[in-house]
């Protein structure tokens, strides 16, 4: 039938239709939670219709095995479900970021689910994801990923073996540099927690009858939201260029 309507081979169609399919699974901005399933399920089969061209020669099937067929798919799933987990890990950049600084203003018992992460987190690093997710859109960074997408059939082509030692070990990598980014993002409120709790230690003991809690905690709020304010930008176009370099990791750059 498929090959009727559209004048593809229906098996290379499928192996590159599972890729792209399970990329957009875990892809952050294309493949979030809050898109429909239906909606992510056309996109990928339309972005098969724009790849095919080019990615199907690359395919040889034995239509008679249904076992390498099944085997093949499950390659390809692999292949995707990699590529979007890293996507992913560059988006919890901002989960880290969100939690330190809710720890450091005093906003860190203000929680929501994050659906993003599929935890509970802080009000802060969800507000900072869901940002994350409109620049990602607003600057076009959607449209590098899809590229990836496309790309991927020239880094991983279907007739090489997969390489899960060095897959491991490169998602292992990005998981460290997503910590360490969370980490320099927030890091104007890692120094303003530091000396905002230095200066309350020494206020209490020039003080002992100041009541410091019910005194720290509206300061704490307040100040966090004006260094909130001037940094927010800043912080954000750090996470931008980062998420770019993970992306530009599968398009032989970076």
């Amino acid at each position: 039938m498929l090959e009727e309507l559209l004048g593809v081979s229906a098996g290379a169609f499928v192996l590159i239709f599972a890729r792209v399919g399970a990329v957009l699974v875990l892809a952050p901005a294309i493949g979030e939670s809050a898109i429909p399933g239906n909606i992510r399920a056309l996109l990928a089969f339309a972005l098969t219709l724009v790849i095919y061209p080019m990615a199907a020669p690359a395919y040889s099937l034995d239509q008679t095995s249904a076992f390498g067929l099944v085997a093949l798919v499950a390659q390809e799933v692999l292949i995707g479900l990699f590529i979007g987990i890293i996507g992913r890990i560059a988006l919890s950049a901002l989960n880290v970021a969100g939690t330190v600084i809710a720890f450091q203003s005093g906003l860190a018992a203000a929680q929501s689910f994050d659906p993003s992460q599929g935890v509970q987190g802080a009000l802060v690093a969800r507000f900072l994801t869901v940002l994350g997710v409109t620049l990602i859109f607003a600057t076009g960074l959607h449209h590098l990923l899809i590229k990836a997408i496309a790309h991927s059939f020239t880094v991983f082509p279907p007739d090489a073996p997969l390489m899960l030692q060095d897959a491991a070990q490169l998602v292992i990598m990005q998981i460290a540099h997503a910590f360490a980014l969370g980490l320099q993002i927030a890091a104007p409120f890692l120094a303003y927690g530091m000396l905002f709790n230095i200066g309350l230690g020494i206020i209490a003991r020039l003080m002992p009858q100041l009541p410091i809690f019910f005194v720290a905690m509206p300061a704490n709020i307040a100040v966090g939201f004006v260094l909130f304010m001037f940094t927010l930008s800043a912080m954000m176009l750090w996470f931008l260029q980062r998420f770019e370099e993970a992306i530009m990791m599968f398009l032989g750059a970076g």
